[in-house]
């Protein structure tokens, strides 16, 4: 994916989560690469990424609807996969890096290091992180030789912010993304240290503290602020879990309430 097609993806992302599109709403391609400024082909991508991850929903031959999920979702999706690549952790520092797996990782954590050593993060550099993370987590599961958990890992991704590719970076706030991505290769490194070492616990429980750094560590460094509204939205209860329902604004829940107490009264 093209550095276009990440900056899109990470966008949509982010504005999903923030509520900018809310549960219910259909989106499509035109409108969205109007207000991006893109072609519409980065757009495609990156809908057909979102479906991927359980974010959109198709709605007809070309529309895709946004789903609604949960605070819950997202966090048991995320303590899944921090389970399932931990137990690859532990296994794969159980029975030892091979050369070329080790030369795998380490390229990583320098590639890494290479985008973070000018002490500011740019798009182009949010779009090579994304890439490198990805080889990075790739790295260990396809390690392990194991069928079932890289198909429960793959299976998990569906889950909305479950992947490990679901970064969510806010282009208006580098400065302070920059230190979440230096927090996230440190403990790349400490992950590597652990795998070289042979230390399976130290890994695993790395390995799956690491799964919560780009959605629960914002706190840290003031970023949780531009998410709030869009999961209070994503937190109301839906009886069909995950599939899309229509959904008002926050303006229009507030009229329809309006409404309704005005024409009790005059009953």
């Amino acid at each position: 994916m093209g550095q276009d097609s990440i900056r899109v993806l990470t966008s949509l992302r982010k504005s999903i989560l923030e509520g900018r599109y809310p549960p219910g709403v259909r989106i499509a391609e035109i409108p969205v690469a109007g207000d991006l400024g893109v072609s519409r082909t980065p757009v495609r991508l990156a809908f057909r990424t979102l479906e991927q991850e359980g974010l959109l929903q198709r709605a007809g031959a070309r529309g895709f609807v946004v789903r609604r999920f949960s605070d819950a979702d997202i966090l048991c999706g995320l303590e899944v996969r921090g389970v399932l690549e931990g137990l690859a952790a532990r296994r794969l520092a159980e029975r030892g890096l091979s050369d070329a797996v080790r030369m795998r990782l380490d390229a990583c954590v320098e590639h890494g290091a290479e985008l973070l050593r000018p002490g500011v993060l740019t798009e182009a550099a949010v779009a090579g992180w994304s890439t490198l993370n990805a080889a990075f987590h790739n790295a260990i599961i396809n390690a392990t030789d194991s069928h079932a958990i890289a198909d429960a890992i793959a299976r998990n991704n569906h889950l909305p912010f479950a992947s490990s590719d679901s970064i969510v970076i806010d282009t208006q706030a580098l400065p302070r993304e920059y230190e979440k991505l230096r927090f996230a290769q440190l403990q790349h490194q400490l992950i590597v240290d652990a795998l070289v070492n042979g230390e399976g616990t130290r890994a695993e429980m790395l390995m799956r503290e690491h799964a919560y750094v780009g959605l629960r560590y914002g706190k840290l460094f003031g970023l949780d602020d531009g998410n709030r509204a869009g999961m209070a939205a994503m937190r109301k209860p839906n009886p069909v879990g995950l599939d899309a329902m229509p959904a008002a604004t926050a303006a229009g829940r507030k009229k329809a309430v309006a409404t309704r107490k005005n024409g009790k009264r005059s009953t």
